[in-house]
């Protein structure tokens, strides 16, 4: 269950503690906070004791509750009382995301808290909105979950839940694109899935197509595939349109090394498999002049693709793009002068 702590409500009492910090709290008012003196006061000191004294107390006490009402206050809540959304918006990642993610709470502790509702039907258990990946964390760690705890409506859970990522552009493209399906399915009106994925209606009916036309077993197969973007699954999708490329594409995802693989790794080397002799291009890393392997270029009859690995080069991939529209002025120039 929820711990009385509250973190960073409102105005301190006056030896310099929030109200919420200490213990001997009123019995109707569980949040009032009263301060104890540390002795027992004299019948005078009780009566001098003013009204205005004891009404901005009730008063700290009643804003105190109502922040937590509206979620607006942070508390500690045991992980073991949390239950998963009830629709989700990710897929499962490696072992290695999670160890990662686990160290950076362990060094800097949850700096975000996490969004819960109540679980209606079930005192003292909550349903997260969102934060999945801290808790997880918080549970590996052995401590309790910072969160705000906030009663919401079915929509107002998705949409909550979907605008986090969102916001902080934290889902992959399939994720995405699994998360608008599942809420469709769930029956949720598509005005609340283009809320829930801050996205319009065309870019939600994209995402839709594209999940629904991908066989479910080979996107979870494949995982969330961060490096990979709508382009990239679009051309899975068209090569699965062939019932035999599907059905190999469906036996490629179970071979036993294919898992071994990352999930970017593993969605290049499915659509590697499927592409004909003719589109198949090599792809030959080049290397810096200070040894660092910048990109992979593939060449084929059709095209040239350079990939960049921002794990490696950072923001220079980023660089070259912007850059662009400029090389290819240098290279029309040069082409004129032939």
């Amino acid at each position: 269950m929820a711990r009385k702590n509250v973190f960073d409500i409102g105005p301190e009492a006056e030896d310099g503690q929030t109200a919420a910090a200490h213990p001997a709290a009123a019995q109707s008012r569980p949040l009032m906070g009263l301060v104890s003196q540390g002795r027992q006061a004299s019948p005078v000191g009780a009566i001098s004791q003013t009204l205005g004294t004891i009404n901005r107390q009730v008063e700290r006490a009643k804003a105190i509750e109502e922040r937590l009402a509206s979620g607006q206050a942070v508390v500690e809540i045991d992980p073991a009382t949390i239950d998963g959304s009830f629709i989700s918006d990710r897929l499962p990642g490696s072992p290695e995301q999670h160890a990662h993610f686990v160290e950076q709470i362990r060094q800097h502790g949850q700096l975000t808290p996490i969004l819960v509702r109540p679980k209606v039907g079930d005192e003292g258990r909550f349903e997260i909105a969102y934060g999945r990946r801290r808790l997880e964390a918080a549970r590996t760690l052995g401590r309790p979950v910072r969160a705000i705890v906030r009663t919401l409506t079915d929509e107002e859970l998705v949409i909550a839940q979907g605008q986090e990522n969102s916001a902080r552009s934290d889902l992959s493209f399939i994720e995405r694109a699994l998360f608008a399906v599942r809420l469709e399915e769930r029956t949720f009106s598509r005005d609340t899935v283009m809320a829930a994925l801050d996205a319009e209606k065309t870019v939600v009916s994209r995402l839709i197509t594209i999940a629904t036309e991908i066989p479910r077993e080979i996107i979870e197969a494949i995982g969330p595939a961060p490096a990979i973007g709508r382009r990239r699954w679009e051309h899975l999708r068209d090569l699965l349109q062939e019932a035999v490329v599907k059905t190999r594409a469906k036996a490629l995802v179970k071979a036993k090394d294919f898992g071994d693989l990352s999930s970017d790794d593993r969605f290049e080397s499915l659509i590697g498999s499927l592409k004909s002799p003719k589109e198949r291009a090599k792809a030959e890393p080049f290397v810096a002049i200070d040894g660092v392997r910048i990109a992979k270029v593939a060449r084929s009859d059709r095209r040239v693709s350079v990939a960049f690995d921002s794990r490696v080069t950072g923001g220079f991939g980023s660089f070259v793009t912007e850059r662009l529209a400029g090389l290819y002025g240098e290279y029309r120039a040069k082409d004129a002068q032939k």
